[in-house]
């Protein structure tokens, strides 16, 4: 397997509604960003792969052929990727597959949402024949996993507020962030409204409309880069069922085996010795401990315990989420390449005000559908 790197990557300005631009223009000022980043010009874009989470969340069915042209793909190999919520993740893994296997030199990956045209939380609860309803979006869905955390692992109430006063603040010093709110406390966040026990509304991620893009290179292309660029060092993808009998949805089977393969894949032994900061996909609070047990970061049950102890702040053993994570931007589709992007931009020395000192390997993590679509990559200075 030949190596690859992130090049350069761009973002857009996140907002609940980008009323100055369509999805084209929305798209097209997160690559513009990536290919000035990547000081790489468009000839030498030799594919385009594009990811975006289910047409329905903005009624517009296969919107990938309408956008070729403006995506730069015209006379050039364009694959549309769909993962659900983690599809973000996986068109970056999907463009690091194909330089690592010497199909391309350099690939524009993409992934976006545009939120405010629809409405995601009823395009969630349509009734497809023989699968149980959702009925109440995302956070009625994962509201009863999060009590059974709390439940099985004796967590006390307060931790979702922990990490949503983290995340807040962190998205304070981003100025792409949707959410920035430096002012937020804990008793502000203990205060908010129940929407579903026990999600309040400032432990829950905005709707944000917004996109993300990258440049990913070949060990050539990265060489003759004039920039820090951020290695590939492994990538993981597993799936597994919504549903199944023994389904675990406090620990779901394929993200453990995921997060297994990628430690193994990159050479990490200690995860929370070895990793310098985390992107972790958190749409609700209360995921964060459960993904630092569900990563190996932390024993089952412990996870809680990294966070009421101040570790996954920046300045922590593990920052998770200096960018402010889903938390505080979720263009859906491409939430999950916004933790990957961010985690490249760490170790490139290119996070701005929200950078980690000394983070020279971190980790890209995204998750989707019913807790059932893994994405992860590792990246590293050198």
């Amino acid at each position: 397997m030949m190596l690859a790197a992130v090049l350069g990557t761009g973002q857009t300005q996140h907002r609940t509604r980008r009323t100055d631009v369509s999805m084209a223009g929305l798209c097209r000022e997160a690559i513009d960003r990536a290919l000035i980043d990547a000081g790489v010009e468009w000839p030498q874009i030799d594919a385009v792969v594009v990811g975006k989470a289910p047409d329905l969340f903005e009624g517009v069915m296969m919107p990938e052929l309408f956008l070729a042209s403006s995506l730069g793909a015209v006379g050039r190999p364009l694959l549309r990727v769909h993962t659900a919520g983690s599809v973000g993740g996986a068109t970056a893994n999907v463009a690091a597959t194909l330089v690592r296997a010497g199909v391309h030199r350099r690939v524009l990956a993409v992934a976006f949402e545009k939120q405010s045209e629809s409405n995601a939380m009823w395009a969630l609860s349509i009734q497809p024949p023989f699968t149980a309803p959702i009925g109440a979006g995302a956070g009625g869905y994962f509201a009863p996993h999060i009590r059974s955390y709390i439940r099985r692992s004796h967590a006390p109430g307060h931790i979702g507020a922990l990490v949503a006063v983290k995340d807040r603040r962190n998205g304070a010093l981003n100025p792409y962030a949707h959410l920035r709110q430096p002012e937020i406390t804990l008793e502000s966040v203990q205060a908010s409204a129940m929407l579903w026990d026990p999600v309040r509304y400032d432990e829950t991620c905005p709707s944000s409309d917004g996109a993300c893009a990258m440049v990913i290179g070949d060990q050539a292309a990265a060489e003759a880069s004039g920039r820090p660029v951020a290695w590939i060092r492994a990538t993981a993808m597993r799936t597994e069922p919504t549903f199944f009998a023994g389904k675990d949805h406090v620990n779901p089977r394929a993200g453990f085996e995921a997060a297994q393969a990628l430690w193994q894949a990159a050479g990490i032994s200690d995860p929370l010795e070895e990793i310098d900061v985390a992107e972790i996909y958190v749409p609700f609070s209360w995921f964060e401990p459960m993904w630092l047990e569900n990563l190996g970061f932390a024993e089952a049950g412990h996870g809680w315990k990294l966070v009421e102890a101040g570790e996954t702040r920046i300045g922590g053993r593990l920052p998770v989420n200096p960018s402010g994570g889903v938390l505080c931007s979720n263009p859906i589709g491409a939430s999950g390449m916004l933790r990957f992007a961010e985690a490249a931009m760490q170790v490139m020395g290119r996070a701005g005000e929200h950078q980690v000192e000394g983070a020279r390997v971190a980790l890209g993590h995204a998750y989707g559908g019913g807790s059932q679509f893994f994405q992860m990559w590792v990246v590293s200075s050198s």
